[in-house]
């Protein structure tokens, strides 16, 4: 039967009223079930510490769990591989770190395409990277450093957290935009390499700044540049403040979900990433771990993802970095 035209053109703007008023309700209803929390790294790392923090009150909120699990293996491409291929109805949660947009340049294949097969939730958290320098190496500023190296070819060498980690690539960024004469030694984690450099093996390391926060305070390191400006260290200057305003990178904590999770359950989950990293509980114990809270919106965490990979696959191709 047809209905008249008045009749139709009222039910259908009450039709049309109805469904984003039906959408709202049914993202406001999330979860009824719980989320499952991927991270790709090995458990009591900093990323699953920082992910366990985040997911205890994120079940806080809402009322169900969000529960943490480690798939690990090949850098985080395994788990990440994993929550690619999980169902995007905002029950699978991805929290990972910038190898996130290093491994598809570093890795001849991964197992997900970082365009396609997900959606960016927010950049949660960022941590500074930095040079530091034993004591005994006879420079005050990073400009010192350089003239050093460039008059002494062959003989420094500076330590990483390991290939294609964020201090490894800050490195090689600044060693081709020098044309410096420095061979890269890395180790299993930032922890070793700061040891290293303390013990004056290696005499430089880029690394995350917080391994080498207790030994920049007790003198046994010298911090002479960082990325991002520290609470620890407001007085160590930042890589532009240092004459390169060119080199950056920071580590970082992101969130995404499977590519086509509904936009209202993205929009939630950003919201309340947003409030948890408000939270002066939340930033303090954060700032153990070297992270400081950013929150971005998807748009900007898109964004940053695909610069970074750009800029990151520029330099790995520059500097021949191959995974290990």
């Amino acid at each position: 039967m047809k209905l008249p035209r008045r009749k139709f053109l009222h039910f259908a703007a009450a039709a049309a009223a109805m469904l984003p008023a039906s959408r709202f309700g049914w993202a406001q209803a999330y979860p009824t079930r719980p989320v499952r929390v991927i991270v790709p790294f090995a458990p009591s790392g900093p990323t699953d510490v920082f992910a366990r923090i985040i997911a205890q009150q994120l079940s806080e909120n809402f009322g169900k769990q969000f529960i943490v699990e480690n798939i690990v293996g090949a850098t985080g491409n395994i788990g990440t591989g994993q929550a690619a291929r999980s169902a995007h109805d905002g029950y699978t949660i991805l929290i990972t770190v910038n190898s996130y947009v290093v491994n598809p340049t570093l890795y001849n294949k991964i197992p997900y395409d970082p365009f396609r097969d997900f959606d960016p939730v927010t950049l949660a958290a960022d941590a500074p990277v930095g040079f530091w320098i034993n004591p005994s190496v006879p420079a005050k500023s990073l400009r010192d450093l350089v003239a050093l190296i460039r008059a002494n070819p062959g003989k420094f060498s500076y330590a990483s957290g390991g290939v294609g980690g964020s201090g490894h690539l800050l490195a090689e960024q600044f060693r081709l935009s020098q044309g410096l004469d420095l061979v890269h030694v890395p180790f299993g984690g930032g922890g070793p390499a700061i040891s290293s450099t303390v013990a004056g093996h290696i005499p430089i390391a880029s690394t995350q700044l917080a391994p080498a926060v207790p030994h920049i305070t007790a003198g046994k390191l010298r911090a002479l540049a960082i990325t991002k400006h520290s609470q620890f260290f407001p007085d160590v200057p930042t890589m532009a403040e240092a004459g390169y305003p060119d080199i950056d990178g920071t580590d970082w904590v992101g969130v995404l979900v499977p590519a086509g999770t509904p936009k209202e359950i993205i929009n939630l989950l950003n919201r309340t990433f947003g409030m948890i990293m408000a939270r002066p509980n939340t930033t303090e114990r954060l700032a153990i771990l070297g992270f400081a809270p950013v929150a971005s919106t998807p748009e900007e965490f898109g964004a940053r993802i695909r610069v970074e990979i750009e800029l990151w696959a520029k330099v790995i191709r520059a500097a021949n970095i191959k995974a290990e």
